[in-house]
Parts: structure tokens; sequence; C-alpha cells
């Protein structure tokens, strides 16, 4: 599916390569966000786009996932990937799901919607493919308002995990899903 309109300014689309560095910008975005805020556990504080190894992960789910991208008035402002399979740090579920992968936004349209409605669309895109089960995975520390975003979203948590970061804490993590 080429795109589609969710309202009068925001419309999804497939992601292409040459949106890569735009994605990358709203990493970006992101993080100068979080670390303003002093909140540098999730993403930490080196922009994704001077990061070698988020600049691979975010190419290599463009080459093998089906990247979106909700454009706000045109503009590119929010991003996901959807893969048949979690990241290598999570076991696979025994049973076909989609699983979302690199959900970010521009911050300079934090509030628009765009992330509700490429969730909405990443549902949608799962029932199309005749699967039941969407998951997403996310950092759970600090004060869980991501995980409160997703559950506002119909997500339900089902299991906790860490990621171990050598030098560093370790990063936490919520594991979701929503039935379709």
């Amino acid at each position: 599916m080429e795109s589609t309109e969710t309202n009068g300014k925001i419309r999804i689309r497939d992601g292409r390569a040459e949106d890569i560095p735009v994605v990358l910008g709203m990493f970006d975005s992101a993080v100068a966000w979080l670390a303003a805020q002093g909140r540098t556990r999730q993403w930490g504080t080196t922009p994704w786009s001077e990061n070698p190894k988020a600049v691979e992960m975010i190419t290599r789910y463009f080459a093998e996932g089906s990247p979106y991208i909700a454009e706000y008035d045109g503009v590119p402002a929010a991003t996901l990937t959807l893969t048949d399979a979690p990241g290598p740090y999570l076991a696979p579920v025994d049973e076909p799901e989609r699983y979302i992968h690199i959900l970010a936004s521009d911050r300079r349209f934090k509030g628009s919607g765009t992330g509700a409605a490429l969730l909405a669309h990443a549902a949608a895109e799962t029932r199309r493919a005749g699967i039941s089960l969407l998951r997403v995975d996310c950092y759970a520390g600090d004060d869980r308002k991501l995980v409160a975003f997703y559950e506002s979203n119909g997500f339900t948590p089902t299991e906790t995990f860490t990621v171990s970061v050598p030098g560093d804490d370790d990063w936490p993590g919520q594991v979701l899903a929503r039935r379709l």
C-alpha cells in the first residue's frame, strides 16, 4: 500500500531508502529532547545520525522490513517499521506476528497524532496480512511514559526484559502486545 490518508493533515506512506536521513533526523530530534530533560538512558546523548550502529540498524530495518512514514501537512513527521519478528534480544513467539520497530517522531510534531496514526496503520496492515498478533517493545525506565503511550493505543504489557549495556547501566525494556 503506497499511501493512506488518516485525516486531513496526516498521510501514511511507504518508506523508501531516501527517507533514511530524514528518519535519522527524527531520532536526532528525540535524543536531543530526551537529553535536555536529563533522560539519557533511553537513547543516550549522541545523535543517531552520528552513531554508526544506529545508522546501520535503521538502514537494515528499511531494507528487511516494511517502513512507513507519517507525513503531517506533507512533511515527514514520524516513522515505524514492521517486520515478522522481534529484535535479536527477544525470543520470537510460536505464532505468526508482526513486530513494530523504530517508532519515532520529530519532536516538532509532538501531540499531532502521527505516532498513533502509525500504530493504527500497523494494526491495519497486520490484519490485512491475516495475522492477529502485533507486538512492540520499548524503553521501560524512568517514568514509563512510553509504556503508557502504547497502552493508550491498545497494547497490553506482556513481559519485561533487560539488555546488558557494557560499561553502562542495563537497559530496561517492556514488550507489549495487541490482539487484532
